[in-house]
């Protein structure tokens, strides 16, 4: 069998409520380098067990965990990511050098994953001898259990998984059936579960394989950000039963939950059987919730935290880089600034608009003026952390103002409504665009307005012009290029198909890339996409950040002084890994 290291999932078939909730914010953090602070690199020493932190995040998004920690239920599993890296570790993880390059995939409680029938057969082998931390045994059964419960479950987290459910299901035990049973909702279809147990099933101990309808080249690549990803305690949850499982579940990570006020404050110890002989470092780790990156960073000067996932305001990052107690660690940029321009209305089911708009803009004089020139310049959806990156394309209209003034004359004038999510940084961006605009004759009124008003405005699909950011570690998973551009999705202006039911070419080139598991292929795919998106001046792309991590003298670990690419929004920390230096 050959074994395929790089795949993944389809943002369109990915996409959940939460998942756009998250992906549509702005992120505002400028990669800036200089000052005092610390910026990237590692500790010298070795790494030192004992210790405890606490991992500040940010109560609108990392921070809230209202609907629980159960990954059947819970709707906020792609926010939650260091509580779930820490209670359940997973199966995969996205690892990264020193630099953050060279990104990928490799197996953490799973041995190994391998594609078969020409990419319609998953079949991923677990490690032996991995426990839960209630003694019992994180077997192939366990992750059937939970996977089954994750598709069954009303979780707006649920992957869209295109499962082969024309076979039939094996037949279980009566102890295996009794207990999914109890852990679906009562009203659940039990035709869909026997489908979905035809679809999943154990082969042995320690595999599982998962059978598709249809390729898709990037299912593995998405699993760390997804519920997938999390395998927890059946015996546990039959137990404790639904409502104490979802405040302290049972995985087999690297700690166990001791105490969890629901979206305030999360304690966990050490795990002294996990599966990685010497890890975790760290004897506990605290995760409490707070109101926001000024308060974040207040709570981290004031001695009571010592780690603040994902510092997105650039003016506390650039105070942090000149303040000798912290350390500033910018993360690898992955996706880019992008007006997205609504081509199904007007004035912008005009090409000449949309023209104009490009050469009006001119994203390096913003770089240069808001973010001292360190952001990085991007002419399609992804950035250097990201995987087939194209930075420059063929025929991509650059600034030019005489051709957008000659373009605004032809029209006999332009007149566009520019919004964004009512973000410091994405506001600084959008009035400086406003002036380039108004420079080339556009007569341009920008708006910003709370996310769920951004929302709003999407589903209603008048809006004209709207400054967000686009593009993930993978191109088609979380908000990345299919969200942005597909014709299906509510948070696209992409040209619609001809007729119902039918498909655009851009939509039949975003299939493509991910009907393969050759990222070979899945690039030139994506480079296509990327002429594509130019040729049709549909969205103009502008410079990438990522937020920063921000921590106090002497914590280390993967994600933190190492970056990692972001995955959707922020980077997934390796808490297994992170380590304090003893004074």
């Amino acid at each position: 069998m050959k074994s395929i290291r790089k795949g993944g999932r389809s943002a369109a078939r990915l996409i959940t409520s939460l998942a756009i909730v998250v992906g549509l914010g702005i992120s505002t953090a400028a990669c800036t380098s200089d000052g005092g602070g610390t910026d990237g690199g590692t500790s010298s020493g070795e790494p030192q067990s004992g210790g405890e932190i606490t991992v500040l995040l940010d109560s609108g998004f990392a921070g809230g965990w209202a609907t629980g920690l159960d990954p059947a239920t819970s709707n906020t599993t792609g926010a939650n990511l260091p509580q779930n890296a820490a209670i359940f570790g997973g199966l995969f993880t996205l690892e990264a050098d020193d630099d953050g390059l060279n990104a990928r995939i490799e197996s953490n409680q799973a041995e190994g994953y391998e594609w078969t029938d020409e990419g319609l057969t998953l079949t991923v082998t677990l490690r032996d001898g991995i426990t839960f931390t209630d003694g019992t045994a994180m077997d192939a059964d366990a992750v059937v259990w939970n996977w089954i419960r994750l598709l069954n479950s009303g979780s707006t987290g649920a992957p869209r998984l295109q499962l082969d459910t024309t076979g039939e299901a094996p037949d279980l035990s009566d102890e295996f059936m009794d207990s999914l049973w109890a852990a679906l909702p009562a009203d659940v279809d039990e035709a869909t579960v026997m489908g979905h147990l035809a679809a999943i099933q154990a082969v042995d101990d320690l595999t599982v394989q998962m059978k598709l309808t249809a390729v898709d080249g990037s299912l593995v690549n998405g699993f760390p950000a997804s519920a997938l990803n999390l395998i927890a305690s059946p015996s546990a949850y039959a137990e404790m039963g639904a409502e104490d499982f979802s405040l302290m579940p049972v995985g087999a990570g690297p700690f166990i939950i001791t105490s969890d006020s629901m979206s305030d404050r999360l304690e966990l110890e050490k795990n002294p059987d996990y599966f990685k002989d010497g890890l975790p470092y760290l004897d506990a780790i605290n995760f409490q919730s707070v109101g926001g990156d000024q308060v974040a960073y207040q709570t981290l000067l004031a001695g009571q935290g010592d780690v603040i996932e994902g510092l997105s305001a650039v003016t506390l990052i650039q105070e942090a880089q000149n303040n000798p107690d912290v350390a500033v660690y910018p993360g690898v940029p992955t996706s880019p600034y992008v007006v997205q321009l609504n081509t199904r209305v007007a004035p912008f089911d005009d090409i000449k608009a949309r023209e104009a708009v490009y050469y009006a803009t001119d994203f390096a004089a913003i770089n240069e003026g808001l973010f001292k020139g360190d952001g990085e310049m991007s002419q399609s959806f992804t950035a250097s952390g990201g995987l087939f990156w194209n930075p420059e394309v063929d025929g991509y209209r650059e600034y030019d103002l005489d051709k957008a003034k000659a373009l605004v004359e032809e029209l006999g004038g332009l007149t566009v409504t520019l919004g964004t999510t009512d973000i410091v940084t994405a506001r600084s961006v959008n009035t400086a665009l406003q002036t380039q605009w108004k420079e080339a004759g556009i007569d341009v009124e920008i708006t910003a307005q709370p996310l769920g008003d951004v929302i709003n405005d999407f589903l209603g699909g008048q809006w004209q012009a709207m400054l967000q950011t686009a593009g993930a570690w993978d191109p088609s998973v979380g908000i990345g290029v299919s969200v942005r551009f597909g014709s299906t999705s509510p948070f696209s202006g992409a040209p619609l198909p001809a007729e119902e039911g039918a498909t655009t070419e851009l939509d039949d080139l975003l299939a493509a890339a991910v009907s393969t598991i050759d990222d070979d292929e899945r690039k030139m795919y994506y480079d296509e996409i990327a002429k594509y998106i130019s040729d049709e001046a549909l969205a103009p792309f502008g410079m990438a950040f990522t937020p920063a991590q921000v921590v106090r003298e002497g914590v280390y670990g993967p994600g933190l002084s190492t970056p990692i690419p972001a995955l959707a929004v922020n980077e997934g920390v390796l808490y297994d890994r992170v380590w304090v230096e003893s004074d």
